[in-house]
């Protein structure tokens, strides 16, 4: 799956999480025991094939993505892999596809890795809709280390603000931790 996403998006392959954080999903996926999680951000499925694997019987994992193109790698990658039964791929704006969740608590686990500017934005359609205990993780929040640039604009700096927001938010508690790119842990409270 790694090798045909470089293969065949040549350097659109660097959106993809390395092999060494599919493995810390895994377990962590694992270690959760999740009954419902939720992926922001599919791309070519990787991450998400992560999740799956970890996921316990009868889990189940709906991913957002807009991109019917990359996210054909996806199903293909899934189906050979042998995980499409607990994987659903809406194909929408994934806030559109957030907002249409019930709006009690019922995910016990999220990873976002989508468009840095929405990233504040899922965390507020995400965190209502998580159980207590439950774990939120985001992907690149170190963003090359330009997050903490004086001036970071662009990605950067919408990383930065999400950040701070995660930072300053009471209802989790939360790490940075330097895993790939860097990648927020947060426990949702509760």
């Amino acid at each position: 799956m790694i090798e045909r996403t470089r293969t065949s998006l040549g350097n659109r392959a660097g959106m993809q999480i390395p092999p060494e954080q599919g493995t810390f999903l895994t377990l962590l996926t694992k270690l959760v025991a999740p009954r419902f999680a939720v992926e922001v951000g599919t791309f070519t499925g990787y991450s998400a094939l992560a999740i799956a694997r970890g996921l316990p019987e009868g889990g189940r994992l709906l991913c957002c993505d807009v991109s019917e193109e990359w996210t054909a790698v996806a199903r293909e990658a899934w189906l050979k892999a042998g995980v499409t039964d607990r994987v659903e791929l809406r194909i929408a704006p994934a806030l559109d596809t957030l907002n249409s969740l019930a709006t009690s608590p019922h995910i016990d686990m999220a990873f976002v890795d989508a468009n840095k500017d929405g990233y504040v934005e899922y965390w507020e359609a995400l965190i209502p809709r998580m159980t207590p205990g439950a774990l939120v993780l985001a992907d690149n929040v170190l963003y090359s280390g330009d997050v903490v640039s004086p001036a970071p604009g662009g990605a950067a700096e919408a990383v930065h603000r999400f950040n701070e927001h995660v930072r300053a938010d009471p209802r989790v508690e939360a790490v940075i931790l330097p895993v790939a790119d860097g990648l927020t842990f947060a426990r949702v409270l509760g």
